[in-house]
Parts: C-alpha cells; structure tokens; sequence
C-alpha cells in the first residue's frame, strides 16, 4: 500500500457528509478507494483507515492476549464506534453522529494523511494542536527519532 501524505481543507455538511479530496484518492490503491473504516483517534479525533489498513491492524489487535486486563481494556476502547464507509455515487462518506461528536465536529475538518492512515480533525482542533508545538521540536526529534535504525541509504527498516 502507498504510503499516505498531505494536509486536506474538508466542508462536512448537515448530515456528517463529506467529499473525499480528489488530490488523497489519487494516493490510494485502486481497491482502497471506496471502502473505509473510521474509529476513535488517540486524541479528540477520529481515524479513517482504507479497509485493506483495517483487516491488517484488526488482526494485529485481535492477536493480543485476552487473558491480559489491559488488553481487554484496549480492544474496547479501539474497536468502540469503529463503522465502515463506503463512498457514495457523489464521492462523499458519510461520518456516524456518535463519532461527529467525539471529535467535536462542527463544519470544517482537516484530513491529516501520514503512513496508512487518515486522522480527521475538527479545524479548530488541529489549528490548536499546531499552535502548541514544541519549542525545542529538535530535542523532540532526537528523543523520538534517534533511535530508529536505518539502511545506509536512508530508508527506514521495517
């Protein structure tokens, strides 16, 4: 699967709806461009997955060991208000009011692609979060990046 990139302006209407870009659809796979999975992000967003990414990390969560509270405790929480989306014949999914309203949505969002993965944030939530960088973001960078081993040509091993 292609790796995901880019910052999306979206209008969500009355209804939760809203138009998948053009410039992030030329970005998935041609199997991957009409069938979503959205759930609850980590912060007060909400996370939308191609359903090829979903099956993967769904196997991923489903392999933890149950017997673990914890575990038991996170696969709640992450499969909690999970939906599937499909594109309809105006290019346009349809969010579920439960999860419009855990992300605190309103009219504008921002489509935030990195990775496999789409994060959907209300603007002014990601304004927000933007406006709170770090101020030393390259102590940040080293604490995060510094240990991530890589080929001599740069690439991540993965």
């Amino acid at each position: 699967m292609t790796h995901l990139l880019g910052e999306f302006d979206c209008r969500i209407d009355t209804k939760g709806r809203f138009m998948l870009p053009s410039g992030l659809k030329k970005q998935l796979e041609p199997g991957d461009q009409e069938r979503f999975v959205v759930n609850r992000g980590f912060e007060t967003n909400l996370t939308l997955y191609p359903e090829s990414e979903w099956l993967k990390i769904s196997r991923e969560v489903n392999s933890l060991n149950l017997y673990n509270k914890k575990n038991r405790e996170f696969v709640r929480y992450f499969f909690r208000g999970a939906k599937e989306l499909r594109l309809d014949p105006a290019g346009r999914l349809l969010l579920p009011r439960s999860l419009i309203d855990y992300g605190e949505i309103h009219k504008e969002i921002v489509l935030f692609a990195y990775g496999r993965r789409i994060e959907i944030w209300a603007k002014e939530a990601y304004d927000s979060l933007l406006a709170s960088e770090p101020e030393d973001f390259s102590s940040l960078a080293e604490e995060v990046m510094g240990k991530v081993n890589q080929t001599s040509g740069g690439e991540d091993v993965s």
